[in-house]
């Protein structure tokens, strides 16, 4: 591949950091490649010191998809305009915040190819996308057969701190009070450990009339969920060093 434009979507997450890696180290020497960020006020400030770390890593400059209809990049934002958060068509916040800045992003730099996170077990998400988005979606962790533990074992063996959501015992970098989540035990650990996130989630959520935990086979707000209630285990990484941290190459 020569002459080509790539965009690589980088969430402050370990799989869209080493996506973005290997994609310079496989791509870059022939290609202009753009590494493309879309903050969001909800995620935990962490993030901001990982995307500078992996921008050193990176030795690329990382730019901000922004929404001009939000500028604030706020959830709390968009679902107070939208009075609606999540359902069954999936969270507006990722909608307005995310894809749609994307996809207009898209629009006005015109990249031959995308790149996002999807790891060895997300080819069917990696599939879907093709399908309903964008056909022209280069996959390397997938390619490469690397899971999400891989991409933290890589992350570590380059001495980069991962985000320090991850160890609170969040599977992922993304919000804090994530509205697409439904899971009990996720909920339980928002309220452990940001209890303001926790309230702020609940008494929104109230007034808009989202029912957003599911309990007991049963929708509930948030505020009824019980502090004690236990739900099935959020996916659980290694997030000492690994075996990456003994064998680097990983190409």
């Amino acid at each position: 591949m020569e002459g080509k434009h790539i965009a690589v979507w980088f969430s402050c997450g370990v799989a869209s950091a080493v996506a973005a890696k290997i994609t310079i180290e496989m791509y870059g020497e022939k290609n202009r490649i753009s590494i493309v960020n879309n903050p969001i006020k909800e995620e935990h400030p962490d993030n901001r010191r990982f995307l500078a770390d992996v921008e050193r890593w990176l030795n690329r400059p990382i730019s901000y998809g922004i929404s001009p209809r939000y500028p604030d990049q706020s959830c709390e934002s968009v679902w107070e305009y939208r009075q609606y958060m999540s359902g069954v068509s999936g969270a507006v916040c990722t909608h307005e915040l995310k894809k749609r800045v994307r996809q207009e992003w898209e629009r006005i730099h015109k990249p031959d190819y995308t790149v996002l996170g999807f790891t060895a077990e997300e080819k069917r998400r990696a599939d879907r996308f093709r399908q309903t988005e964008r056909e022209s979606l280069l996959t390397p962790l997938i390619d490469l057969n690397l899971s999400k533990q891989d991409c933290f074992d890589i992350v570590m063996a380059e001495g980069i701190p991962l985000p320090e959501i991850y160890h609170y015992g969040f599977p992922n970098a993304n919000c804090i009070g994530c509205v697409k989540s439904k899971s009990v035990t996720y909920w339980n650990l928002v309220r452990k450990h940001f209890p303001d996130v926790f309230k702020r989630r609940a008494d929104q959520s109230r007034e808009i009339g989202v029912k957003l935990v599911e309990y007991k086979q049963k929708r509930i707000f948030l505020d009824e969920l019980p502090p004690d209630a236990k739900g099935y285990k959020l996916k659980q990484y290694d997030i000492e060093c690994g075996v990456f941290c003994e064998e680097k190459d990983y190409e």
